[in-house]
């Protein structure tokens, strides 16, 4: 808890608080006025007053710093900082370039205010004044002039004009923008008496504004005759070897006149007011002479062309023949096609030949024998001599190189390999011999086509036609040449010994071959396919239709092969092909062939004799059947059937004729004898009446009688024999189901 007094607490606080307030002044700009003193209009030369005056209201701040700012068109002109509430600007005197628009800003700390825009228009301009240095130049004489308007500001451009006699004004030049004066070159060319004068124009933001002329200057226009005088002795046209003299001088009375002789642009002479040139005339020397006189930046000239003829050409070295070839002879010869036979005597030329610079003949002729060693530049000279001079002029160089012959080309087919049948490329190739060289290929009766090779990169490839037999390919012959005159032809039969030709396989064929004539199961079969040419070795393949790969394929050196299929089965049956290709890539495909596989022997010996078997057991079927009819119907007649109205009857058979029954098949006993017994009683009772109720079954007990001994076997014991009846809708009694009872059945 804090001890301090109450009081003292209260007095910090009131002095923190004001100190507090005495750091957070406050203040505001009232307004900023902006004046033009006299006016916003003024004349050219009026002192002008702008005076920029701040009103700012704040809570009593000492020394309040205000920082004005004078703009024109928005360029700073003036700044300043005060304590003062207002400052004033001077232009004087005020100019055209003074004209704009004028803004004051006043900042104080961190708040900034402007005034309202004023106005200023400045009518007039300085009227300019023109200095020359010379008022009586000569013609094409530089002199200084210079234009000015000192009290003006800003860039002026000023312009120079001359005006004549006659009242017509000719702009002189005008210069590029600067301050108020300009000075300049001027060169007047027209002799005689004119006026020079000038004036300027300034750009204001509101526009251009053009000043007054100044005032006139006469000048006089002197005549400067320094015109060069030239002479060409003895005369502007001679012959070469004549000694020439060239004068060239000029009348006037002025100095520091200088003399130049020229000729192409190239000075041959200089020298002050006149000047003299010998030299002895060569054939280059025709052309156009020049004298010039200068004096100061002013020239003259004066022009004169000159002729030197030639005593003789210029010798000519000529190479025959054209062609040279390494092993062949060539001429050399050197000789002039024109000569002045007045001053020159041709007896009195003479020539010389030159290798490389080295001298080979005193003679205007030379042979020798092309070879490398002769290759190089060839020169030659003639002299001859006139009555002054001597003279020697050379030829122009000549280029000799022998050519070297095309050797014996070489044809052979591209890639090394041709295919039978199809198109193919030829090259024709020489070993050696100069370029270019013309490649001519002939085909059997025809003239193919020529290729010219230029270059060491380019080939003479032909494109040529099927052929289809080896012997065609002797047909074709190449003829090259590099001249005129000489021609190589390739060797016979080179093209064929340097080829390897594939000829390719023909449409094959396939058989079979077997080792007997029919084809049946079990036995070997042989597939076969061959073909009658094609280039070695060939490849077979065979297939079967039902099959989706292929059966086998093997190559072979011969024109056939065979696929051998061993215990052939059903299966193998169906229709086979075979596919032959060799080096040449095209396929061929053979008919297809059916093979037909027959059933073996043995199966079909089996199948007989189940044939057999069975049409036995049907004959024996059908004489069983027949017997047992007999049977049925011998035994119906001794069979006898109780009334209808009896449930079970009593038959009473021998014991023979159960025996009898029994031989047949004992199995089949019962049913045989129930039957003849029913037969029988069908034939007996066919008339009786049958009552519409439904049929009851009757029963019959048949009772076997002691046989004779001597007839059959006597079988002891009493068999019982039951067989159902049933009475049909008319009267018919219908037999059961034929089922045999033994006596323990019971009987329903």
């Amino acid at each position: 808890m804090d001890s301090r007094p109450p009081h003292l607490l209260l007095l910090l606080t009131s002095l923190l608080h004001c100190q507090y307030a005495r750091g957070q002044s406050s203040f505001i700009i009232d307004a900023v006025g902006l004046a033009i003193l006299p006016s916003s209009t003024v004349q050219s030369g009026t002192p002008v007053t702008l005076r920029c005056q701040v009103s700012v209201s704040h809570d009593n701040i000492p020394h309040l710093t205000h920082i004005f700012q004078l703009t024109q068109d928005d360029v700073p002109i003036h700044s300043s900082t005060t304590t003062k509430d207002s400052v004033e600007y001077e232009l004087s005197p005020a100019r055209a370039a003074d004209s704009g628009n004028y803004e004051c800003r006043v900042t104080v700390k961190d708040k900034s205010r402007g005034s309202f825009i004023q106005k200023l228009e400045v009518t007039g301009l300085q009227t300019p004044i023109l200095y020359l240095n010379k008022t009586t130049p000569y013609e094409s004489e530089e002199f200084v002039a210079t234009c000015s308007a000192p009290e003006e500001k800003g860039s002026l451009i000023f312009r120079f004009y001359q005006r004549f006699r006659s009242g017509e004004s000719q702009r002189l030049k005008q210069l590029a923008p600067t301050g108020n004066s300009s000075e300049t070159t001027l060169v007047l060319r027209v002799v005689g008496d004119s006026f020079l004068y000038c004036d300027y124009e300034i750009n204001l933001v509101s526009g251009p504004r053009r000043s007054n002329r100044s005032h006139e200057i006469p000048v006089i226009v002197r005549g400067l005759y320094i015109s060069p005088i030239m002479n060409v002795l003895p005369s502007p046209n001679v012959f070469e070897g004549d000694i020439m003299e060239v004068v060239c001088k000029v009348v006037s009375p002025l100095k520091n006149i200088e003399v130049f002789l020229t000729k192409d642009r190239r000075i041959l002479k200089q020298a002050p007011i006149s000047l003299s040139h010998r030299f002895i005339a060569k054939e280059g020397d025709s052309g156009e002479l020049v004298c010039k006189a200068e004096w100061g930046n002013v020239q003259k000239e004066t022009y004169q062309v000159i002729t030197v003829k030639e005593l003789f050409s210029k010798p000519r070295l000529t190479v025959q023949p054209m062609d040279i070839f390494e092993g062949e002879r060539f001429k050399l010869t050197c000789s002039v096609s024109v000569y002045v036979p007045e001053r020159i005597n041709n007896d009195t030329m003479r020539f010389s030949i030159y290798k490389d610079n080295l001298k080979l003949t005193s003679a205007e002729t030379y042979m020798t024998v092309a070879h490398p060693n002769r290759n190089g530049n060839y020169t030659c000279k003639a002299q001859a001599a006139s009555p002054s001079s001597s003279f020697i002029k050379d030829s122009q160089t000549v280029v000799v190189k022998a050519k070297v012959p095309v050797s014996k080309p070489v044809l052979s087919v591209v890639g090394g390999t041709l295919v039978l049948g199809k198109r193919f490329q030829l090259l024709c190739h020489s070993d050696s011999g100069t370029l270019p060289i013309v490649y001519t290929l002939y085909g059997p009766n025809r003239l193919l086509e020529t290729r010219a090779v230029s270059t060491p990169w380019e080939e003479a490839i032909f494109n040529s036609s099927a052929i289809y037999r080896n012997l065609d390919l002797d047909n074709f012959l190449c003829h090259a040449k590099n001249s005129q005159h000489r021609t190589t032809v390739t060797e016979s039969g080179q093209l064929l010994r340097s080829t390897n030709i594939i000829e390719p396989v023909s449409k094959p064929v396939l058989s079979v071959r077997h080792s007997t004539g029919d084809v049946s199961e079990g036995q070997d079969v042989t597939l076969v396919c061959s073909v009658q040419r094609g280039t070695l070795p060939i490849s077979f393949t065979w297939y079967h239709t039902q099959v989706k790969e292929a059966l086998t394929s093997q190559t072979s050196r011969k024109l056939e092969a065979s696929h051998r299929i061993n215990n052939v089965r059903g299966e193998h049956q169906g229709k086979y092909y075979c596919v032959c290709t060799n080096p040449a890539n095209e396929t061929q495909q053979s008919h297809t062939i059916t093979i037909t596989v027959k059933m073996a022997g043995w199966k079909k010996g089996l199948i007989a004799f189940f044939c057999i078997l069975l049409i036995l057991a049907l004959i024996l079927v059908v004489i069983f059947k027949r017997r047992l009819l007999r049977f049925k119907r011998k035994t119906t007649g001794e069979l006898s059937v109780k009334s209808a109205n009896t449930k079970v009857e009593r038959l009473s058979l021998t014991q023979s004729e159960v025996n009898e029954a029994a031989n047949v098949t004992p199995g089949m006993m019962g049913k045989s004898v129930w039957s003849e017994h029913i037969s029988g009683s069908e034939s007996d009772d066919q008339n009786s009446v049958i009552s519409p109720e439904k049929a009851e079954p009757q029963y019959t007990e048949v009772q076997t009688r002691q046989a004779d001994p001597n007839r059959a076997p006597v079988k002891k014991g009493t068999d019982t024999v039951y067989s159902e009846v049933r009475n049909s809708k008319q009267g018919v009694p219908e037999q059961g189901d034929g089922r045999d009872l033994s006596p323990t059945d019971t009987v329903q």
